[in-house]
């Protein structure tokens, strides 16, 4: 069968060009790698002279994979007009393989590469964001005049002058001008809310110079875009990420007009991804007013993120989608959807297992995204060696999703080292990967693979990527796993960390992890417990339980997420936090931490409460609070529920008993008042008549 003929069953085509001989691809081999025989037709020149393999691909609707970017418009205008309604995918191997000094050791990569361009991607939701064309330009002078006018034919155009100095009236008042300085701003995309102080309109009879009106303070306003050409602080943090939001240099004339030409274009209705997807079920932000995890409140660069009582609020309109939120979160409930955390770990799955099986050695994992990654890749490629043999580049949306789960699976699937690619310009935002890279080299290192094999690159400079690439040496890695990804993000990376501890050079039971670790243990001081079982009610994840038939704490070390929401809660702070990863059995069991026999009611003899814990009560309120010191209310401690009520309504000084009760009067209590009143009036009246 030819390449890329219709199988008729749905079965995956494959077009594979070496781009005019300037890669020597093996056919064979990839055929073989890929399990794929139309892997072994290499084209020459697919996208001109042998585009005709691919319109006759197009007639079927099986899925089609064709390993081109650079032609990729061209190969869905030919699919488009040919009716094609199947799925297309493009892969670049020419860039990341084929135009590399090592491209004739990279069989193996090529076809991880492909097969891993075969994982189905589920599609993100995404949010519709309006904007009617408001747009406010904030400057200092002339130039944001001179910006609101080219604008002024496809936006509704307000100019905000701050500080003006001596700015001369424009012949034509077209563009209306005001003065002032913006004290607050919020909003997004669309729906921007400002605070300015003072105010004031432009003087329509100004000569020489621009005059206005008395200022005002605390005006407010709306609009939908915000150019900024002041040249100041920001009006956001992370403004680059604000999407409505354009803050050129205004010295740079070439950076306006990209902005204004941006600007002009942001009329109408937008899709924007919905990038995370929360679940408030899962959430150990806080429990009864008790702060616990702020992981992701701690690392959102924009602000997106608000605590909401005991859950967070996601704002999808501000939110950047760096995913720093998700490499974080303990639990999964901030989960990262473009992709989705399983598609993810499926593509690094099949990448790794295909390199393995094609005969693959020391893999290196370079993660990177398309915005920085992808070029400097393909200067690499271009100008330099590109890329060595074993280093297999991974692209996800945002360097900055990567969490310690990816990273734990990579090394479980057999990577020997991971490198992160990322931009000087997310230097600020990358606290968050830090420390999810600080738990991979501990967990590394203490099972004895050895340290230092997880490197954050922050490069512009392909020479220096090159230099850093060629300096990598041969590490120790794990054997290859072979386990099926499952849907939990916690659940996946115990699997990848006890393949690791399992195949380790060095296994030990207990491993000590950093302090942002999701797994550990929690260290109670049992004698000075009194099982008042606060922590059970404020654990988000059930790692405390209680007995309901006796008092008793109980803890599963397993689904301890390290939340401190316990630590908070404990009144009497006998917590502390440990965290670790426990391989011994111990850890998915549940322990008894402390037990009690109850105390029993002083009164009836039902069994009640912990016997610490009424101890410590009746010490504490006996010693400090003024209505509990007499007898009578410290024996009350002491009694049940039930006894306590009896107990507290017969006492004498019961604030709510009243006087005696009054005794009813009857109808001959009425009459007998009426008679002794006739006998007075008749007294009084013989009386009056004697004298």
């Amino acid at each position: 069968m030819e390449n890329g003929g219709s199988t008729g069953n749905g079965a995956k085509q494959l077009f594979v060009c070496n781009c005019e001989n300037t890669m020597p691809l093996q056919g064979d081999a990839l055929a073989k790698a890929c399990g794929n025989p139309n892997a072994g037709q290499i084209h020459t020149q697919l996208c001109r002279a042998q585009i005709e393999a691919v319109q006759r691909a197009a007639a079927g609707d099986a899925p089609i994979t064709i390993a081109c970017t650079q032609e990729a418009p061209l190969f869905e205008e030919i699919l488009e007009e040919a009716g094609y309604q199947g799925d297309a995918q493009f892969v670049n191997i020419r860039e990341t393989a084929g135009w590399s000094d090592q491209a004739g050791k990279a069989n193996a990569k090529i076809a991880a590469l492909l097969a891993e361009s075969t994982v189905s991607i589920a599609a993100a939701p995404s949010v519709s964001m309006l904007s009617e064309g408001a747009c406010l330009v904030y400057g200092t002078d002339e130039i944001a005049i001179e910006a609101a006018r080219q604008l002024a034919g496809r936006l509704d155009v307000t100019v905000l002058l701050t500080n003006p100095g001596d700015v001369m009236p424009p012949q034509v008042m077209d563009v209306p001008i005001f003065k002032g300085t913006i004290a607050a701003a919020k909003g997004h995309f669309g729906a921007f809310e400002i605070v300015v102080n003072d105010y004031a309109p432009s003087v329509v009879s100004a000569r020489g110079s621009m005059a206005f009106e008395a200022p005002r303070d605390g005006a407010s306003s709306k609009c939908d875009l915000i150019l900024d050409l002041t040249g100041a602080t920001p009006l956001f943090t992370a403004h680059e990420k604000r999407d409505g939001y354009f803050r050129p240099d205004p010295g740079d004339p070439a950076a306006v007009q990209r902005a204004l030409f941006e600007l002009s274009e942001l009329n109408g209705e937008f899709e924007k991804p919905l990038y995370v997807k929360y679940d408030a079920d899962i959430c150990a932000h806080s429990r009864s007013r008790k702060q616990g995890c702020n992981r992701c409140l701690d690392v959102c660069p924009t602000g997106a993120i608000t605590s909401a009582g005991d859950i967070v609020e996601f704002d999808p309109f501000v939110c950047a989608g760096c995913g720093s939120c998700s490499a974080v979160c303990p639990t999964g409930a901030a989960g990262y959807a473009i992709p989705a955390a399983t598609d993810i770990m499926e593509r690094l799955r099949v990448l790794l297992t295909t390199y393995r099986n094609a005969d693959g050695r020391d893999p290196v994992l370079l993660i990177h995204d398309e915005q920085h990654g992808t070029p400097l890749i393909g200067l690499l490629a271009r100008f330099g060696k590109g890329l060595p043999a074993n280093v297999i580049p991974f692209m996800v949306n945002e360097i900055t999703q990567v969490g310690f789960d990816i990273m734990s699976a990579a090394y479980a699937y057999g990577v020997s080292q991971i490198l992160l690619l990322a931009s000087p310009k997310q230097q600020s935002e990358l606290g968050g990967l830090a420390s999810q890279i600080g738990m991979a080299e501990a967990v590394m290192e203490g099972l004895g693979y050895g340290g230092g094999r997880t490197d954050l690159l922050v490069e512009t400079d392909p020479e220096a990527l090159a230099g850093h690439l060629a300096g990598l040496t041969t590490r120790t890695q794990a054997e290859a796993a072979s386990f099926l990804l499952m849907s939990g993000k916690r659940t996946n990376t115990r699997m990848a960390i006890e393949h690791l501890h399992a195949k380790a050079p060095s296994p030990i039971d207990v491993l000590p992890l950093p302090g942002s670790a999701p797994f550990g243990n929690v260290d109670i001081r049992t004698d000075d417990c009194t099982l008042c079982l606060a922590c059970v009610s404020s654990c988000p994840t059930g790692a405390l339980m209680d007995n309901p038939d006796k008092p008793q704490l109980s803890f599963q070390e397993s689904a301890c997420v390290q939340c401190g929401l316990c630590v908070a809660t404990c009144p009497e702070s006998v917590m502390a936090l440990e965290p670790r990863m426990n391989f011994t059995p111990d850890a998915r069991n549940t322990k008894t931490v402390k037990e009690e026999e109850p105390f029993e009611c002083v009164s009836c003899g039902k069994p009640f409460g912990s016997k610490g814990s009424i101890e410590k009560i009746v010490e504490q309120l006996g010693n400090k609070h003024s209505m509990f010191q007499n007898p009578e209310a410290i024996e009350r401690i002491k009694m049940c529920e039930d006894c306590r009520v009896v107990s507290q309504f017969n006492a004498p000084d019961n604030p709510f008993m009243g006087g005696d009760r009054p005794i009813p009067k009857t109808t001959e209590d009425y009459l007998r008042e009426r008679e002794i009143e006739d006998a007075r009036a008749k007294v009084k009246a013989e009386r009056e008549n004697e004298g």
